[in-house]
């Protein structure tokens, strides 16, 4: 068997054409263990990658492909998929624009059809801009919302993982009066049941799954809230009916640092500043956005574009280095959204799309 039907095929997307998606690319690509590893295929385009090639020193060689299956992914090579569709006049460096909005969500678009149609094993993506892509007509919070529209899966969730600690989350890209509205059993249940399908996805056999309360003190027994008796315990309890290891609802302010020193493989957070302050304070550089219940693998950046950095070379290619290694991973270990949640497995029936 050659080493080319070995190595996983990861799609990697440009993200937003004015950040630093070209840059750690490019220094990503010229690292040897991520070929030795991985066929990766870069979906951008090649004038912008041109543009970022000085602000980084030594780039690979592009090699432009039609299809994936024709790349030799050989070391020291960019392979890409030229989709042509972001002049860099229009895309100034450092700025939301819609051109560049635009671009970047045709990238991920790409990615997703490809990797739906088997074509790829996986999706790595640099960074959106939500300005950006906004001005181009997409209202999407960010990628796991777009991921989730264009595969038709109902329900999917973000989760960050680091050297350190795995989080989940309830909900992510909302109000904060609209995230305490969806700590509701169904969509707790969702995500403790996703929390392990993440986990067993990374090698996890037999996942220990906290769950953060939404209060202080995790309401302290209804004293400062009663979401925790109210939404919280019934779906644990349910999560326990149908085998899984999970704790009752923890203190926010100590259940991270009880994960991080092994008591627990995963948190559930009830909302996105409750899980992402920690994970961006232990894992800034390094932290992976996974998102688990799609049909299709995907792994990202934990960051944003840094248009305040763009354009100097001085971006980490660290995120996206971890991205790869977990999607590869995850290929290996032959993971797929379809096999994890399921709204028979969680033991709530009938269970709505997100909302």
């Amino acid at each position: 068997m050659s080493t080319d039907t070995i190595r996983p095929l990861i799609a990697i997307t440009m993200g937003d054409p004015a950040g630093i998606g070209p840059e750690i690319i490019l220094k990503a690509l010229r690292h040897a263990d991520v070929t030795a590893r991985c066929r990766p295929l870069v979906i951008g385009d090649r004038r912008i990658l041109d543009r970022a090639a000085p602000w980084v020193g030594d780039a690979p060689v592009v090699e432009l492909l039609a299809r994936p299956a024709d790349g030799r992914y050989l070391p020291g090579t960019l392979p890409l998929l030229d989709m042509a569709n972001a002049a860099p006049d229009e895309c100034p460096v450092g700025q939301a624009s819609a051109p560049a909005g635009r671009a970047a969500v045709e990238y991920v678009f790409r990615a997703c059809d490809l990797a739906l149609a088997s074509e790829v094993d996986a999706i790595v993506t640099a960074p959106l801009n939500k300005a950006a892509m906004n001005l181009a007509g997409f209202a999407y919070a960010g990628h796991t919302e777009l991921l989730a529209e264009r595969t038709g899966a109902p329900h999917v969730r973000m989760v960050l993982a680091g050297p350190q600690l795995r989080v989940v989350h309830v909900s992510t890209h909302v109000a904060l009066a609209e995230a305490i509205r969806r700590v509701t059993p169904e969509r707790i249940a969702q995500t403790i049941d996703l929390a392990h399908t993440a986990c067993r996805a990374l090698g996890i056999a037999a996942p220990r799954i906290a769950v953060a309360g939404l209060n202080p003190h995790a309401g302290e027994g209804g004293l400062f809230g009663d979401e925790e008796q109210r939404a919280i315990i019934p779906a644990v309890r349910a999560a326990r009916a149908r085998g899984y290891d999970v704790s009752d609802p923890q203190p926010p302010d100590t259940v991270f640092l009880r994960a991080m020193r092994g008591a627990y493989d995963i948190v559930v957070a009830m909302y996105h500043d409750q899980g992402h302050i920690p994970m961006k304070l232990l894992a800034f550089d390094s932290g992976v956005n996974i998102s688990i219940g799609l049909p299709i693998i995907r792994t990202s950046v934990d960051h944003g574009t840094a248009f305040d950095i763009a354009g100097t070379g001085h971006a980490s290619e660290e995120s996206l280095l971890a991205a790869i290694d977990v999607a590869v991973r995850m290929v290996e270990a032959g993971m797929r959204g379809e096999e994890g949640y399921t709204t028979e497995s969680s033991g709530i029936s009938a269970l709505p799309p997100d909302p």
